[in-house]
């Protein structure tokens, strides 16, 4: 497998103290200064960070890291890429050692920013202290969540990541398409960029997802969101496809967060890709646009 786990995000943010409360104290996720351009790193387990929040204004995903698991699958992956007439650009040694890696390349796919890494870096001194009380993500060797990504070109990207990367389909919902390199149900999903959408909408970041390890830590951030006045986007609710209970919540960046728990696990062995016609079993009732940030509110037209 060329891939084994999406490893981190870069995200650039206009309001990065709204950033830092909200991630710690509505997601658990504990916060570490420190990055070189004045932004934070977030963690979530023994890794150095899982994302990093840089003060650069777009409030949208500025690369997804992908890890390779071994030097080879790292070269391997490289040459895969050229081949499929991708351009690749070696990381600088800045981003280097910004994304604590041993090495790394960028390219895109449908106007989304990826990343290739070998050699993510641990932390266990000090170890993961979250932001409030919570039992811990689910991530290991699943990576640290997953990705819902708008692509202006959905089918070349999903190609791109099956036949050079090592990404196999899980199933279809609707206009998406979502895929797993691990045992996760998907960690990556891509949906067609659109025109004409609400500001609110009109973002390559449709969401991510955290996995925690208790499905109280689930019902204990729906009330801290609503008690600190962040927006739920839904009501929780269960997936029809990777069946994970889960209730979304808007970033101070305006696209959104899945917090959940209890994800379905693919065996590749025995797996059957299928077409849901609908993404919900219950709940995940959508709230109202008028509930958004003033930064997340439809433009005029």
């Amino acid at each position: 497998m060329a891939v084994s786990q999406l490893a981190y995000l870069g995200i650039g943010v206009s309001d990065l103290a709204r950033w830092r409360t909200f991630a710690s104290d509505v997601l658990g996720m504990q916060v570490v200064e420190g990055a070189s351009d004045g932004g934070v790193y977030l963690r979530m387990d023994e890794c150095h960070h899982r994302i990093v929040l840089h003060p650069s204004g777009e409030d949208d995903v500025v690369y997804v890291g992908l890890q390779a698991a071994s030097h080879a699958e790292y070269e391997q992956s490289k040459e895969a890429l050229r081949a499929a007439g991708v351009r690749i650009t070696p990381g600088t040694p800045a981003e280097i050692t910004q994304r604590r890696v041993l090495d790394l390349v960028k390219f895109e796919t449908g106007e989304v920013p990826f990343e290739l890494c070998v050699g993510l870096y641990t932390r266990w001194d000090p170890p993961f202290r979250p932001g409030r009380s919570m039992s811990g993500f689910k991530t290991g060797a699943l990576g640290f969540g997953h990705v819902v990504l708008r692509s202006t070109t959905r089918d070349d990207s999903v190609r791109l990541l099956t036949e050079t990367l090592g990404f196999r389909i899980s199933d279809y919902i609707g206009t998406m398409v979502f895929l797993h390199c691990n045992p996760r149900h998907h960690s990556i999903a891509f949906q067609p960029a659109a025109k004409d959408l609400p500001r609110s909408r009109d973002k390559r970041m449709w969401h991510f997802m955290l996995e925690t390890n208790s499905l109280d830590d689930v019902g204990a951030a729906m009330d801290i969101a609503a008690r600190s006045g962040a927006p739920l986007a839904t009501t929780l609710g269960r997936h029809s496809n990777d069946q994970m209970v889960s209730f979304y919540v808007m970033t101070p960046s305006g696209f959104e967060v899945e917090y959940g728990w209890g994800g379905r696990l693919v065996d590749d062995s025995t797996w059957i890709v299928q077409r849901h016609d609908r993404g919900t079993l219950w709940g995940h009732k959508p709230q109202v646009e008028a509930a958004l940030p003033v930064s997340a509110q439809p433009a005029a037209r």
